[in-house]
Order: C-alpha cells, then sequence, then structure tokens
C-alpha cells in the first residue's frame, strides 16, 4: 500500500508543477504573446500530455488516480476500498502542496515574479475567471467537465475496454476538458491541483477554492453513477481475492456470468 501511496504522491507532484507551471508561464509571465487561445492550448496540452504519461508509468501501481475526484468516482464504482481511498487523499494532496510549492520556490528565483502579480496557475470565478462568470457557473462548469473526465476514466479501465490505449484515452479527454474549462474557471477538475496553487497565492483565490474542491467530487460521484447505468455491473473492489475473473480471462464472459448470478 505504501507504494501506492507514493505513486499517487508523486504523480500529483509531478502533475501540478509541470502543467500549472506552464500555466503561469503563459497567463502569468504572458509568454502567450499576447494570445489567449495561444495560452489555453500550451496549458490544455500540458495537462494531457503529462497525465498521459503519468498514466502509464504509475498506472499499473496505483491506477494513477491523481485526482480525489478520480478516487471518489472509482470508490462509488467499487473498484477500491474505501480506507484505501481515504490514503490516496491524502496522498494526492499533499503532493499537490508540494508541487506547488517548489513550482513557487523555482519561480521566486526570477526578479520577474511576484506571487501577486503572477500568482501560480490559480482557478477563479468573477473577476478571477477570463469571461468573468458567476459562481454558480463555474460550479456547473466544474461539476459537468469532472463528470466526463472521470467517467471517460471509469469506461477506458473497465473490463471490457481495451487497456493499452487507455492512458491516451484520459490524456486527450483532459486536454479536451481544459481547452473548453480555462477561460470558464482557469480548469480544477482536480481538488488537489486546485488547493495547492490557492494556500500559496491565497487572497481571493484561497476563497474560492472551497468551489473547486466541491465542484469536481460532485461531477466524479454522477460520473460514478453513470458508469453503474451505462456499464455491467462486474467492477471488482481492489485488494479483493474473492472477485477474480473467469480461468479463462474472457472479460465478456465475466459479464455475462456477473449478470446470471445478479438475476438469480
Amino acid at each position: 500500500m505504501a507504494r501506492k501511496l507514493f505513486a499517487e504522491l508523486l504523480g500529483t507532484f509531478l502533475l501540478v508543477f509541470f502543467a500549472v507551471g506552464v500555466a503561469t508561464l503563459m497567463f502569468g509571465f504572458k509568454f502567450d504573446g499576447g494570445s489567449v487561445a495561444a495560452g489555453v492550448v500550451a496549458t490544455a496540452f500540458t495537462f494531457g500530455l503529462v497525465l498521459l504519461a503519468l498514466a502509464y508509468v504509475l498506472g499499473p501501481i496505483s491506477g494513477c488516480h491523481v485526482n480525489p475526484a478520480v478516487t471518489l468516482g472509482a470508490v462509488l464504482a467499487g473498484r477500491i476500498d474505501p480506507i484505501d481511498a481515504v490514503g490516496y487523499w491524502v496522498a494526492q494532496f499533499v503532493g499537490g502542496i508540494l508541487g506547488a510549492l517548489l513550482l513557487w520556490a523555482l519561480f521566486r528565483q526570477s526578479p520577474l515574479y511576484h506571487t501577486s502579480v503572477q500568482g501560480l496557475g490559480t482557478d477563479g470565478y468573477g473577476k478571477a475567471s477570463l469571461i468573468h462568470i458567476s459562481a454558480g457557473g463555474a460550479f456547473l462548469a466544474e461539476a459537468v467537465l469532472t463528470a466526463l473526465f472521470v467517467f471517460v476514466i471509469l469506461g477506458v479501465t473497465s473490463k471490457i475496454a481495451n487497456a493499452a490505449t487507455a492512458g491516451l484515452v484520459i490524456g486527450l479527454t483532459l486536454t479536451v476538458v481544459h481547452l473548453i474549462g480555462i477561460p470558464i474557471t482557469g480548469t480544477s477538475v482536480n481538488p488537489a491541483r486546485a488547493l495547492g496553487p490557492a494556500l500559496i497565492v491565497g487572497g481571493t483565490a484561497l476563497s474560492q477554492v472551497w468551489l473547486f474542491i466541491v465542484a469536481p467530487l460532485v461531477g466524479g460521484a454522477v460520473a460514478a453513477g453513470l458508469h453503474w447505468i451505462v456499464y455491467p455491473r462486474t467492477e471488482v473492489v481492489v485488494g479483493r481475492s474473492d472477485a477474480a475473473p473467469s480461468p479463462d480471462g474472457d472479460p465478456v464472459k465475466d459479464i455475462e456470468e456477473e449478470d446470471a448470478r445478479a438475476s438469480i
């Protein structure tokens, strides 16, 4: 279990350091060349590509959730034991905070950086949003985007999915989510990604961070509900030895047998 928790901490740390780092360079230091579109695309693809790489590297170890909303979706979908999930959440939040701290320490070595001016890639609504979205609109956007993201993750990691392409699909989905979400809220869809930078920047970012913790968790729960509706109920709780697949390893047969047992 310790290895899984370290993998979650490390993955969240790297995601925040690299992806939030690019967000700060684009929108804080204005390396987007005055083009908001360029900044959005660069940031979105960084988030997606970093997660894509982490999915293949850390996926075999912990599942590479690196996101409390994903872990909540996994719990509600029966993929992971709730007790283990608590450890995942702690590791993810710690990783997000450490990643933000290291990034902040790095930027502070530049005479051009001022926390109150360049910020640290925080999320926001109202005046902190590129389109000045309301709190209600921001909550809806974060919940919907997270629901899509977590639903895709649960789908591509199900027994009937192609595991070889799961990381690619997950990474591209996060990219798409950021392409639409950055102009609206900055895009959290990840409470651990939102909390770390907000703690350092403080002010408005910290006062608004509750929304970027709660809304993604709501989205994760909605995704789990959709998963139960769309997919056969054959998921296995991590750590259970009594839920092994059929001897021939045929996922379709597993589903048919599970459905047959459920109808008895």
